[in-house]
């Protein structure tokens, strides 16, 4: 697919931007930082590492990434409150809600289709100044993940009931599982919308706007569930229902405030005569960027999805067993996922204003931080989560397993810690089709096929199942480490050549 290149050394190019005179005489900006001086506002900070990852680079890591780490432990929050709190409520609940959430997952992933293209373009079109096309790489995303957000909502209420019995939930899980997905899938367009107006937030480094949203979110679900599920302050006990409609109003409320802070903070207006003619051109950006980055995470969830569907097959307990896990293991891997996604922030400026060096000496920088803190992490996980798993249930089947699924998870932090950074870091650069195509052959080789025989017809269940991701996480990190190294990303980016 071919992507519109602006190689004029920051200028902007004819369609870069527009005035009655056929040229901008009023936004100067310093090219030599990438900074756009209209209005007396800079889009994007000076770097003055002289090409290194120096001191002025680490710092606005440790800036952007503490807001981001926050933010993301709370969206973690948001999902595990309901398993939390449904724990005390039943197992199946868990069971039928955590498969509502992979579903919900993929979901989610399909709204990330345009906001991830439109965060590496945003990102780009700062570091080198182009502040047309970031408003119109904005605006494209946000109508388009709006109609797309629509009908996905409405396929999710209509088709509810099909989608659960195609991923094999059990009858005695069903009616929990449907209410629970016809309310919160209803309204997730309102998703489609915050993870737009997030992206383009922090991709500006304003990260902190969506980390107070999150924040304020959170404790609107926290009450909403504790009011519903157990019928608190007058309030009907409703159990999977009222967990639902919590969760739903509290991202309807999410997307409304960040799109009143990012018109006002950010970008406080869409100027019809920058869609006139529409720039195609961004589209097809997008389109470059977002269709292997979007089709990588869908494969990865249907992978998921099947691995699921094998899971539910082994047992109730099995199937439990995952959702705790699964929402233990998500804070594991939060700081890897966190300094990546700030990280990636100051290589997508960097890439922008072609310092491409500095880029790869940064992203090696946050790169051993997270291995070294996932790891961590991990290895206390697998120590004290026995004691974890006993907050949640007092299946002894399942505290047996979980904890197995514990240990073994240390390994797959490695590949995944790897997987993370290079996956997410080469899309930073605009290199995003060879990360597709090792997801797709190594998920449904290694994670799908290799996890299914070792954990259904050899018998070793969950945890054998457990073995098989690892290989798969451990397998992707190696070779997407060695792309990073190998500097073939460097001419992948949208605004001009290798250094």
């Amino acid at each position: 697919m071919h992507r519109r290149r602006d190689t004029s050394h920051g200028r902007d190019t004819p369609h870069g931007r527009d005035t009655p005179h056929g040229r901008d005489t009023s936004h100067r900006r310093d090219t030599s930082h990438g900074r756009d001086t209209s209005h007396g506002r800079d889009t994007s900070r000076p770097y003055k590492d002289n090409n290194m990852a120096g001191p002025t680079l680490k710092r606005q890591l440790k800036v952007l990434t503490i807001p981001v780490f926050i933010e993301m432990a709370l969206v973690m929050l948001l999902g595990a409150v309901d398993t939390v709190m449904l724990s005390r409520y039943s197992d199946n609940s868990v069971a039928a809600v955590g498969l509502d959430n992979q579903l919900m997952s993929l979901v989610f992933l399909v709204y990330q289709f345009f906001s991830m293209g439109a965060a590496i373009l945003c990102a780009q079109y700062i570091g080198a100044g182009l502040r047309k096309r970031l408003v119109q790489v904005v605006g494209m995303a946000l109508v388009v993940n709006l109609l797309l957000g629509l009908a996905v909502s409405a396929m999710l209420f209509f088709y509810a009931e099909a989608l659960l019995q195609l991923m094999g939930l059990r009858p005695e899980l069903m009616d929990d599982g449907l209410v629970y997905l016809r309310l919160t899938g209803v309204l997730s367009f309102f998703q489609a919308l915050s993870l737009t107006f997030s992206a383009s937030l922090r991709s500006a480094d304003k990260v902190v706007w969506p980390m107070v949203v999150t924040g304020i979110v959170n404790v609107i679900n926290i009450v909403g569930n504790y009011a519903l599920i157990f019928g608190r302050w007058g309030c009907p006990q409703m159990g999977v229902e009222g967990a639902a409609i919590a969760t739903a109003a509290s991202r309807a409320i999410a997307a409304v405030l960040l799109a009143a802070i990012h018109f006002r903070v950010h970008i406080p207006r869409f100027p019809l005569r920058y869609f006139r003619p529409m720039p195609w051109h961004e589209l097809k950006n997008l389109l470059y960027i977002g269709i292997p980055a979007m089709s990588e995470n869908i494969s990865y969830c249907l992978s998921q999805v099947v691995i699921t569907y094998f899971i539910n097959k082994i047992s109730n307990e099995a199937l439990a067993t995952r959702a705790y896990c699964h929402n233990m293991i998500m804070f594991v891997y939060l700081f890897c996922l966190s300094i990546t996604q700030g990280g990636d922030i100051l290589v997508g400026h960097l890439v922008g204003q072609r310092r491409h060096q500095a880029a790869y000496i940064l992203g090696n920088y946050f790169f051993r931080w997270s291995m070294i803190i996932t790891l961590t992490g991990s290895a206390l996980l697998a120590l004290t989560g026995r004691s974890i798993l006993n907050a949640f249930t007092d299946n002894a089947e399942i505290i047996a397993m979980g904890v197995w699924v514990l240990v073994v998870d240390w390994f797959l932090e490695i590949g995944r810690t790897a997987n993370i950074f290079a996956g997410s870091t080469l899309r930073a650069t605009g290199d995003t089709v060879y990360p597709f195509v090792v997801g797709v052959i190594f998920q449904w080789s290694v994670a799908v096929g290799l996890s299914y025989v070792i954990g259904i017809p050899l018998g070793y269940g969950l945890v054998g199942m457990w073995v098989g991701f690892a290989l798969d996480e451990n397998v992707r990190g190696v070779i997407l480490l060695r792309r990073w190294r190998s500097g073939k990303w460097r001419d992948k980016g949208f605004v001009g050549g290798t250094d």
